[in-house]
């Protein structure tokens, strides 16, 4: 079996709900933070925890801005963080075939 490495920033539970959520829009696309909480069933302070940890590494971009005088924060998968989960998941299907045979 060859030494397959998986990202130890998606590898994290939370980080790794995080992302397979925002995998799962269309690239481009962006979800609000509180929908992305109500998703995921987090604390706001958890998922911002994580959603900092992945935008210190360039996989999520936060963009924050208002909507009249309330403040919307958004988040979305970049492409380098679409390629990250791509590769994750491809390693990880990679090491449970290997752990079959």
């Amino acid at each position: 079996m060859t030494d397959l490495q998986l990202d130890p920033v998606i590898h994290v539970q939370a980080r790794l709900r995080v992302v397979a959520t925002l995998a799962g829009l269309a690239s481009g696309d962006q979800i609000v933070f509180t929908r992305l909480q109500k998703v995921l069933g987090m604390t706001a302070g958890n998922l911002s925890t994580h959603l900092r940890k992945l935008e210190d590494v360039g996989y999520v971009a936060v963009e924050k801005a208002f909507e009249g005088r309330s403040p919307v924060t958004s988040v979305a998968l970049t492409s380098k963080g679409r390629q990250a989960f791509e590769t994750y998941t491809a390693s990880l299907e990679a090491l449970l075939k290997g752990a079959v045979e």
